[in-house]
């Protein structure tokens, strides 16, 4: 599985969600989408996530699947927060390319990017998000219909231990889901 950072960068809460993945029995590759900028810079974090391109973005998700494949791995995932729920949502519109067969995306994003996915995915929102729109969300519940999860009373980052909008209970349940949803679609020989 690739894990996607936040526009934070690869913090230590990706680091610990990368262990729980391990914990379940994933292999994951969690790429530093900001090697090229020097980022994240905490003065000004919007300067490495705008200086990234959907090319850069595509061939480190092929060099994270490669190291993946390196590893013994057959099946592929994509999951990520915030920047990175937004890198999950292009790699669901680059699936048949990347080889990718499920992707989960948390609160991303790209309701101006709406587009076909070619994989399995769950798109999660938090009801209450201060950095995306309720209308942002209603545009991708109208385009995706079934696959987006909302949680109604909680803010962005509620995945994130250790921010003020985590939610124990609501992190408790994308997490069931995230696990559920690609032991499903990730089985392989």
């Amino acid at each position: 599985m690739v894990l996607a950072h936040e526009g934070l960068g690869l913090t230590t809460q990706i680091l610990r969600f990368a262990e729980r993945l391990a914990e379940e029995g994933f292999t994951v590759v969690a790429p530093d989408f900001f090697f090229r900028t020097g980022g994240p810079r905490d003065e000004d974090w919007w300067t490495s996530i705008n200086e990234m391109t959907d090319d850069e973005v595509r061939d480190d998700l092929r060099m994270a699947i490669a190291a993946l494949r390196g590893l013994g791995a057959t099946a592929f995932g994509v999951t990520g927060f915030c920047l990175g729920g937004r890198i999950s949502y292009c790699a669901a519109k680059w699936a048949d390319a990347l080889g990718l067969g499920a992707v989960v995306s948390f609160y991303g994003d790209y309701a101006t990017e709406l587009d076909e996915l070619h994989c399995p995915a769950i798109l999660l929102f938090a009801g209450k998000d201060e950095y995306i729109t309720r209308e942002s969300v209603g545009a991708v519940m109208e385009h995706h219909g079934d696959i987006v999860h909302v949680y109604p009373d909680n803010g962005h980052a509620f995945m994130r231990d250790g921010d003020p909008s985590f939610e124990p209970l609501a992190a408790a349940d994308a997490r069931a889901r995230l696990i559920d949803f690609f032991n499903e679609h990730l089985e392989h020989a």
